[in-house]
């Protein structure tokens, strides 16, 4: 070997530690700043979900409600397709009360009747149709194999061929029986959560104690409405009718049906069905749109699919004279409790001496005839004596279509 070629060697051998402890030092730096990185991006986020959990916005983790804290949720009862769903999964239930929000406001799984068939849970969900309403159904009977009871309300609103789900609704969270993981991700981490959770914060300083434990079983009534905005609270009722149902038509066959019908027999679950009572000046709405017949016609076919116990027409309770203290209604659509706790009365065949007689007549394809005459003849006689609710629902119809034209002309 040349003197060269040792020098270089010597000098090799002499620079390869320095340049190791050098990468090695760099390395290290490079892992600690990446640690850093990674722990400040972290460590907010993970405080984020902490945060959300405990102050639980959508009530799905059943964190403890604290007075000043978060004992109000606003968000609660828009999000009622998030956690009742995962309600479901926790209690398992062995009778549900389900329908749209009318029933949801109206119906008390607490009520005496139900005494010995607890747990109940009111399943009922805003604006839903009646495949939202069947899904909910199957997803409660994944989770509960000794399910026993379904109250079910129907409205006629929940068979419009134009009714679409609603945004909220995800099939992703049904028939599981653990929280998804997108739900989970989104009311833990998400930017709109923690605006939620903030909200929930804000709102239970300011509220009442009254909240805590609302809807833990899934009633939610309306609270405290003002009386003096019970005219308002109508005549925005009956325009939300018209905004959403003015164009109708009836899904039929009434397949949705038949398949809650069959999941019944096929679980030998007990169904009891019936059609809710709003307020009178709700079947005038029907009426205004042309749908008169419609609404006959789709009564018609329930009781070719199930006997239903029929609380609409103009009866006692639902020809309730619209003022400041109504105490059967809260608007043209929702019923209150008390209304409710006659319904589950009659269905139940518990204190009947407390029902009116002319609220709640089982029908059938055997007396759907005489029934819907009946509810004619009724309507005739309301009108003759209420011609200023009959004219109020006209005012209103009148001013939706001038607004339609409005937009048609633009």
């Amino acid at each position: 070997m040349s003197i060269n070629n040792q020098l270089s060697s010597t000098y090799s051998q002499a620079s390869s530690p320095k340049k190791l402890e050098k990468i090695v030092g760099k390395r290290k730096k490079y892992r600690r700043f990446n640690w850093i990185f990674l722990l400040s991006a972290f460590l907010p986020i993970v405080g984020v979900g902490v945060f959300n959990i405990i102050v639980d916005p959508y009530d799905v983790f059943n964190t403890p409600n604290f007075l000043g804290i978060n004992h109000s949720k606003p968000r609660k009862d828009n999000s009622d397709r998030l956690f009742k769903a995962n309600d479901i999964i926790r209690i398992k239930p062995i009778t549900i009360l389900i329908g749209s929000s009318r029933t949801k406001q109206g119906l008390d799984p607490n009520h005496p009747a139900l005494e010995n068939e607890q747990p109940a849970y009111n399943l009922s969900l805003n604006g839903l149709n009646i495949y939202e309403l069947r899904r909910y159904i199957e997803h409660a009977i994944a989770n509960q194999e000794e399910l026993d009871l379904i109250i079910l309300g129907l409205d006629f609103f929940m068979f419009n061929t134009f009714l679409e789900n609603q945004p909220s609704f995800s099939e992703n969270r049904l028939e599981k029986r653990h929280i998804s993981l997108a739900d989970f991700v989104n009311i833990t981490f998400s930017s709109d959560a923690l605006i939620a959770s903030k909200e929930t914060i804000v709102e239970s300083k300011k509220n009442p104690p009254d909240n805590i434990g609302y809807g833990e079983n899934g009633f939610m009534p309306y609270r405290n409405p003002d009386p003096e905005k019970t005219q308002w609270r109508f005549k925005n009722s009956i325009n939300v009718y018209y905004n959403f149902n003015a164009k109708y038509q009836l899904s039929t066959p009434l397949d949705e049906l038949k398949k809650i019908v069959d999941l019944c027999q096929q679980h030998k679950i007990k169904l009891i069905s019936f059609i809710s009572p709003s307020h009178v000046t709700q079947w005038e709405a029907i009426r205004a749109t042309g749908e008169w017949s419609t609404f006959e016609d789709w009564k018609r076919e329930v009781v070719e699919i199930t006997p239903v116990f029929d609380f609409s027409g103009y009866n006692s309770i639902t020809s309730e004279p619209i003022y400041n203290e109504m105490e059967n209604y809260t608007d043209n659509s929702h019923y209150t409790p008390k209304v409710g706790n006659l319904i589950l009365n009659r269905i139940l065949d518990y204190e009947q001496e407390e029902v009116p007689e002319d609220f709640g007549i089982l029908i059938n394809p055997g007396n759907i005839e005489s029934h819907l005459t009946k509810i004619r003849q009724d309507r005739e006689v309301w009108a003759k004596n209420n011609p200023d609710e009959v004219k109020l629902v006209k005012e209103i119809k009148d001013k939706y279509d001038e607004k339609l034209a409005e937009k048609a002309d633009k």
